[in-house]
């Protein structure tokens, strides 16, 4: 059976796109054959460099205002390594409809929530804001609605009575590194079946 092709997009030291890239070996269902960045200076992409997966950026800046314009330039890569499978992995810039509609069902995303709750930013402080006992992170197949789509996969840690953000964020992180690998392995093989860790 052929591997199927995965390309991952960050934008910074991308801890999560080290752990899929780490994950996609032996009998797994999947191959890296893309790591694509927003940012040049993207510490990530050294890293994929570095386990020999090819690297690529298209800096969104000079497109400023112009999101179909950087998404235009952040297809010629794309289209050059042919993924079947999109995976973001911190990657920091809104997707428009258009681009999302485009890889519609082969598109990945890990938020740190427990989705539905705290979409968008800041959710390891609002989570502790209000005062939740249990948090984590979601894998999603994105849509044009912010994170918002199908949901693939949850991992739960509990929120401790002197958790500050930073500690939440740590160990919501380590949950995230074998989320979205185990995740991945399972969307490659044709299963949408939500996957849920404790």
């Amino acid at each position: 059976m052929n591997k199927r092709r995965v390309a991952i997009l960050i934008s910074g030291g991308g801890s999560n796109m080290l752990a899929l890239l780490d994950s996609m070996t032996g009998d797994h269902p999947a191959r890296p054959c893309l790591v694509l960045s927003n940012d040049p200076d993207a510490a990530g992409l050294a890293r994929a460099a570095q386990r020999g997966v090819p690297v690529a950026s298209v800096d969104h800046r000079p497109f400023a205002g112009d999101r179909a314009a950087f998404e235009a330039a952040l297809m010629q890569p794309l289209e050059a390594a042919q993924p079947d499978i999109l995976c973001l992995a911190g990657f920091m810039r809104v997707l428009t409809p258009g681009f999302v509609t485009r890889w519609h069902g082969r598109m990945l995303n890990i938020h740190p929530s427990l989705l539905p709750k705290y979409r968008g930013l800041r959710t390891h402080e609002r989570a502790i804001a209000a005062g939740d006992r249990e948090h984590g992170c979601t894998v999603h197949e994105v849509t044009p609605e912010l994170d918002d789509g199908p949901i693939l996969g949850q991992a739960r840690v509990p929120v401790l009575d002197d958790d500050t953000q930073e500690t939440l964020a740590a160990r919501v992180l380590e949950q995230e590194h074998r989320l979205y690998p185990a995740v991945l392995r399972r969307f490659a093989c044709g299963s949408r079946e939500p996957l849920f860790l404790e």
